[in-house]
């Protein structure tokens, strides 16, 4: 029912109720009541004063509606929602061409369902404040490590600069603060570890999709995306090379095939169903490791912390850099990174070998300065 009683007029449909102008004044606020398509619609026609509205001004609307001259209330508004472009309208443009790479798409599909569309999607981005956006980094931050929340505000920004640079929406005149993350955790195993973790990859060689799943991320740095996209066409036996399809996202790459990898492969069993070496559900591409990686883990003693496939991967970097026998440049090579910056954290390893080397070369030289023979009571580099 009506919150407020309606007063008829002389015209069949208009009505209007008692309010107060501005100025503390009595106005009648009109009403119109008519069908569309088959449903009763009641629509304000306007305020006496504001708008100078009469009931006959406010029969001709009716009118004019009735005969579809005009279009509803509910019908402008609509149409205006259509020329707003809202985050979510920015978001159905922005995925079209995201779609197109897997892995991106599905990662930021999930950020922005999760958790920018309840909070900001009906907004355009002039309508955000900071705020808006504080309140959306709090949410997120709850439950979530400062990365997650850094990407959260990270596709924000992109979905605002994309919609600004294609002049389809005002930008935004204020700053996204975005939390900074140290990413710069170098996880590596010590021998010892590394020996617990090969006993137990043996102990689960009846399982050999997790177990030859970690031996390929310690025998090659591979990154977990590059595994689940791994296929047999992709392993050159002949050439000794692996083809890594679009890592991170960029153009593909080739790393060698190891003798250590060629091995494991060459036993590894295939799938007469799949391409894939590790196959997923119904011989597709796999989103997610093997389930049982956590229980090598577990088994092998490791830090609880430790990621075992990211961590697999820094300690195949590590123990190459620490080798002193393998330079920045070729370890960036076999990492596929982009640039010499992201190797450059396995540079400290490197100066550590180095140093050792110096440190050599000064007892060396003191030998040889006493007298005696250089080389003859230390022949190697002095243990860690």
């Amino acid at each position: 029912m009506p919150k407020y009683p309606r007063t008829q007029t002389n015209y069949p449909g208009v009505c209007f109720i008692q309010g107060k102008a501005l100025d503390g004044r009595p106005e009648k606020i009109f009403y119109i009541n008519y069908y569309r398509n088959g449903k009763r619609v009641e629509e304000k026609a306007g305020r006496q004063f504001r708008d100078n509205m009469t009931a006959a001004r406010a029969n001709q609307i009716r009118v004019r509606r009735i005969e579809g001259d005009l279009p509803s209330n509910q019908e402008r508004r609509e149409a205006a929602q259509q020329q707003r472009w809202t985050l979510d309208r920015l978001w159905e443009e922005y995925r079209e061409p995201l779609a197109q790479k897997t892995k991106s798409f599905i990662t930021d599909r999930g950020r922005y369902q999760n958790f920018i569309q309840a909070a900001l999607g009906q907004k355009e981005p002039r309508e955000l404040s900071p705020l808006d956006v504080h309140r959306l980094q709090r949410t997120v931050a709850k439950d979530h490590a400062p990365q997650t929340v850094k990407h959260v505000l990270l596709l924000l920004q992109r979905l605002i600069n994309f919609g600004f640079k294609r002049g389809l929406c005002p930008g935004i005149n204020f700053k996204i603060d975005k939390p900074r993350v140290d990413n710069k955790k170098t996880e590596f195993l010590t021998p010892e570890q590394i020996k617990a973790l090969t006993d137990t990859l043996d102990a689960f060689a009846w399982d050999p999709q997790a177990a030859n799943f970690m031996r390929l991320a310690l025998y090659t740095g591979m990154r977990r995306g590059e595994i689940f996209k791994l296929q047999w066409r992709d392993v050159d036996f002949d050439r000794g090379l692996i083809t890594l399809r679009e890592p991170k996202g960029g153009q593909d790459e080739t790393i060698p095939l190891n003798q250590a990898v060629r091995e494991l492969l060459e036993d590894h069993p295939r799938d007469p169903d799949s391409p894939f070496v590790f196959p997923g559900r119904g011989g597709r591409q796999r989103t997610r490791p093997p389930k049982r990686i956590q229980d090598i883990r577990k088994m092998a003693g490791l830090p609880p912390d430790f990621r075992p496939l990211h961590g697999l991967r820094h300690s195949y970097a590590s123990m190459l850099a620490s080798s002193g026998q393998v330079d920045l440049y070729v370890l960036q090579k076999l990492l596929t990174h982009k640039s010499a910056a992201m190797t450059q954290r396995y540079a400290h390893l490197r100066d550590t070998t180095l140093k050792r080397a110096s440190d050599l070369a000064g007892e060396l030289i003191d030998q040889a300065a006493a007298g005696s023979e250089p080389g003859r009571e230390k022949a190697s580099l002095p243990e860690k």
